[in-house]
């Protein structure tokens, strides 16, 4: 009995080329399991609360609607909250090939998002100027923090995760003293709203007789996910990010710039970052909380892990975890289940997508394990 277990779990999940999809898919299974007794430990229906998770996102349809609301409504609300996550899941990622750990995504967002909000968000420039220009500041405040954190990774062999968090405080508490001191909005404690040319959402936008939000970014998410596959598969640059993140011996032995490549994944990762920052504070948002940086970038590290460290699967893995984060709210005010319960499944897929690596020891041993079984019952039979 015990060996025919094996042998399915291996039948289903021994394929090693197939394993960089199948062992994410059994993460969250597993993940969504945990969560459902963690939901029904708290004496709540788990299928209703998994309902209620897609009913607030608009992939299924809610039982009653506010005037100019609907399903699609819904949707694109949440596809307003998933354009940033998926840029900053892409700026991991692409740390995450050159084997650095990019955990300044944050920051990056932050000061990205101030520079283009005090220079486009606050100015009287028509839209069609503002919009691309907010698009560029990103791109260039975004690498230019991720270049100064490769720099110093290249050139005084500074650890990237001590630069970033460095990084992460300087620019909230600097950004925080300039929004308090002469941009704050005194009712709402936090940055002045920008001008509506400046955002990279269209609100109040009337289709079918529903009022709903148009994210200008998500198409943009789109082109740099299958872009940034492109660069990592099919260009040098992407070897040789790939060949640094595997072994640096190995390829500064193979010829390889290891320092340049490293800045260069960086500035990549960075200018992600700003784009995530712009379509967050200047898209699904519209101000700057002082003294707080988003948890998009910190969410953004379990995305790319559950994604495995690919940009398609990135995208695919933001979806989900934008489903959780966006959903919850719904999911507290009808299931009644405590929207912390949302972070804890979050928290569990990480954890099961963190064992990615141990789940491949165990299936390789079971693998193992049933082949030497095969023998000894093959040469029974012989004999």
């Amino acid at each position: 009995m015990k060996t025919n277990i094996k042998q399915k779990i291996v039948k289903l999940l021994g394929n090693e080329e197939r394993q960089g999809i199948l062992i994410p898919i059994f993460a969250i299974l597993m993940s969504l399991i945990v969560g459902a007794i963690v939901i029904a430990v708290v004496g709540k229906n788990p299928v209703n609360a998994y309902h209620n998770l897609l009913q607030g996102t608009g992939i299924l349809p809610k039982e009653s609607y506010a005037a100019h609301k609907g399903t699609l409504t819904d949707f694109m609300s949440f596809l307003n909250a998933l354009t940033p996550m998926i840029f900053a899941a892409l700026a991991v990622t692409v740390a995450f090939k050159a084997g650095l750990f990019n955990i300044g995504v944050s920051s990056q967002m932050l000061l990205a998002g101030f520079v283009a909000t005090i220079i486009v968000g606050y100015s009287n420039m028509e839209s069609y100027i503002a919009k691309p220009l907010v698009l560029l500041i990103g791109v260039i405040c975004g690498a230019a923090v991720g270049g100064i954190v490769g720099y110093l990774k290249y050139r005084f062999n500074i650890n990237e995760v001590v630069s970033c968090i460095m990084v992460n405080y300087i620019l909230q508490y600097v950004i925080s003293f300039f929004i308090n001191m002469y941009y704050v909005d005194v009712v709402s404690r936090q940055s002045r709203k920008i001008a509506d040319a400046a955002s990279l959402t269209l609100r109040n936008v009337e289709f079918l007789g529903m009022k709903m939000e148009v994210p200008l970014g998500i198409i943009l998410a789109i082109i740099a996910t299958f872009g940034l596959k492109f660069i990592l598969d099919k260009t040098k640059l992407g070897y040789e990010m790939k060949a640094v993140g595997a072994n640096q011996k190995a390829a500064r032995y193979a010829g390889i710039n290891v320092g340049r490549t490293i800045v260069i994944a960086m500035l990549i990762s960075g200018a992600l970052s700003g784009l995530a920052g712009v379509t967050f504070y200047l898209g699904y948002n519209t101000s700057i909380q002082p003294k707080v940086l988003s948890s998009v970038g910190y969410d953004a590290i379990a995305v790319s892990l559950l994604g495995n460290a690919s940009p398609i699967g990135s995208m695919f893995s933001a979806f989900l975890i934008s489903i959780i984060s966006k959903g919850s709210t719904y999911m507290s005010s009808t299931a009644g289940v405590p929207q912390e319960i949302a972070a804890v499944i979050t928290a569990l897929i990480l954890l099961f997508s963190a064992c990615g690596a141990y789940i491949k020891y165990r299936i390789k041993r079971m693998k193992d394990e049933v082949t030497e079984e095969s023998l000894r019952q093959y040469k029974k039979e012989e004999v």
